[in-house]
């Protein structure tokens, strides 16, 4: 029935052809933006690097130290502290710590990211090819259904590392050196401070590949370079000069260092490593579909000769160029470490693009017929709902799907009466919706069946029902951060370690798989995602 309504519905709307104007599209595309952001955000139980980010923020708070970075109450060295702060701001302002208002800086600087992605890009490709950018770096498939999702710190540090690849770049056509080096050594101090060296390695690649490419490398032998790296080691020497007060700063720097070069062929043999280059390419087209499959428009022998005459191209693929290659060659990497590549890469496309469709090839009509077949998928999979029971203990699922299913059926209307000029817009489009269905129906079925909510769930209960007790975690029991964080929250107050274990007055956390022999009187339990599943709550036996 309601599938006859919803075609009733659409031959009498009145689609006339200028329904979806150039500047219509880009309001429609807006308006669905922060709905297909936002709904059901908090939802989902923090992973464990998310819960990581929010309590060392409440740890800090309640610490009163907001200098030196602790979990459990033990130093915690792994990140700098500037994305906790920015949590905490937000914890502050809203009065609130949950899910929704630790996840809102992630989807504020994805915001900020894809509104500079659209300033820089629109003064070299003008404002059409602008938007598309600053759109497909929202909507490309690893951003829109994980990273923008999620605490982390991934969004934000991204952005920043954007914006010191556009100084880099701006100030460089301008001959404005010391500007080029002050704003470049700051952006990469305010990167270090969120996420440790990873920022030195950008900033380091950047300057010696581009400069290298343009044949000024003797510019970083000036006096405005050594300015830059003076501001540099002002801003991050005047946090740790104050971290010097509480700590030592050998291990900071030592852990810092090992996080970087963890994942790289020191740790994983030669073996994996060449596996990883062959596959590589592969994994990322994968991550960020759709939009990745545009490297098809790569494949032609005159590639380099188009992308070398047009200086802004030829500068994103150089800045990429001369950083990839680190993750490249490293084995364990997670996408969302090349956010910061993601414009640099479909703007090189976006002018592939342009050039392709111009000459008529093959490439533009396989990237236009993935993109028609993806939106007739998602029109199908709109009215899904009427057809898996599951999904329909979200209120109001009909209107919902009928919603869905009218919304996408416009876009691949207008979709394919031109896909050269309407594919991408309207595919645009289609992903917004696709995410507002995914929040609508996926999300709530996934928590109703996801392991995390009973570790979220048991962890709250344990927390509020020992509240006044005084609770430890035992010696090494490897506290997985998810637990500690809805523990903590529901207790009100940090919960430290005792690596001696001997206060029989208190209630200890205890992994019973690394501890058998150790007697606890157990009086709960918490569910955990890694390991034994389970960890005992209770006091010592006497």
């Amino acid at each position: 029935m309601y599938l006859v309504i919803y075609i009733k519905i659409l031959t009498i709307l009145p689609v006339h052809q200028r329904f979806f104007s150039n500047t219509l599209w880009v309001i429609l595309a807006c308006l669905l933006l922060l709905p297909a952001l936002l709904i059901n955000l908090g939802l989902m139980t923090f992973i464990d690097d998310e819960a990581i980010r929010a309590l060392v923020a409440l740890e800090m708070k309640w610490s009163g130290n907001f200098i030196t970075p602790t979990l459990h109450g033990e130093y915690y060295y792994n990140k700098p502290p500037l994305f906790n702060w920015i949590l905490l701001v937000f914890f502050e302002l809203s009065g609130r710590v949950d899910e929704f208002t630790a996840r809102i800086p992630t989807v504020l600087a994805l915001l900020g990211y894809a509104a500079s992605v659209f300033f820089v890009f629109r003064r070299h490709y003008g404002s059409g090819q602008a938007v598309l950018a600053a759109f497909m770096l929202i909507t490309c498939g690893r951003v829109l259904f994980w990273d923008a999702m999620l605490a982390l710190i991934d969004c934000t540090f991204s952005w920043v590392i954007f914006g010191m690849f556009m100084t880099v770049y701006h100030f460089f056509e301008k001959g404005k050196w010391t500007v080029l080096f002050l704003g470049a050594y700051l952006l990469g101090a305010i990167g270090f401070l969120l996420k440790g060296l990873p920022a030195v390695v950008f900033l380091g690649l950047t300057l010696s590949g581009y400069f290298l490419f343009r044949g000024a490398l003797s510019r970083l032998l000036s006096w405005q370079h050594i300015l830059g790296i003076l501001v540099f080691t002002g801003v991050v020497g005047t946090y740790y000069s104050f971290y010097l007060q509480f700590n030592a700063l050998d291990t900071v720097f030592q852990t810092l260092f090992s996080e970087s070069s963890k994942r790289t062929v020191v740790n994983y043999g030669l073996g994996r490593t060449v596996m990883h280059v062959f596959t590589f390419p592969f994994e990322m087209v994968y991550h960020f579909f759709p939009w990745s499959l545009m490297a098809i428009f790569v494949l032609d022998r005159e590639v380099w000769s188009r992308i070398r005459r047009h200086p802004f191209t030829a500068c994103l693929a150089v800045i990429f160029l001369s950083n990839i290659w680190v993750y490249w060659i490293s084995p364990e990497v997670y996408p969302r470490y090349l956010l910061m590549f993601v414009p640099l890469v479909f703007g090189i496309f976006l002018d592939l693009r342009t050039w392709h469709s111009e000459r008529g090839t093959i490439h533009t009509r396989i990237f236009l017929g993935i993109l028609v077949a993806m939106a007739a998928s998602f029109f199908i999979a709109a009215f899904l709902p009427f057809f898996l029971g599951r999904l329909q203990i979200v209120p109001n699922w009909p209107l919902k799907s009928i919603f869905l299913g009218i919304a996408s059926g416009l876009a691949f209307w207008k979709m394919t009466r031109n896909v050269s000029v309407w594919g991408v817009p309207m595919a645009i489009i289609v992903l917004l919706l696709f995410r507002i269905g995914f929040n609508w129906f996926v999300l709530p079925d996934r928590n109703a069946h996801d392991f995390g909510k009973l570790c979220r769930e048991t962890s709250l209960l344990a927390g509020k029902a020992y509240r006044d007790e005084r609770m430890l975690v035992y010696k090494k029991t490897d506290m997985q951060p998810t637990n500690s964080f809805y523990l903590t929250i529901a207790r009100g107050s940090v919960i430290p370690r005792d690596l001696v274990g001997s206060d029989t007055s208190a209630l200890y956390i205890i992994d019973p798989n690394d501890y058998p022999d150790i007697g606890v009187r157990k009086v709960s339990e918490i569910k955990v995602r890694h390991g034994a599943l389970t960890y005992d709550i209770g006091p010592l036996s006497e």
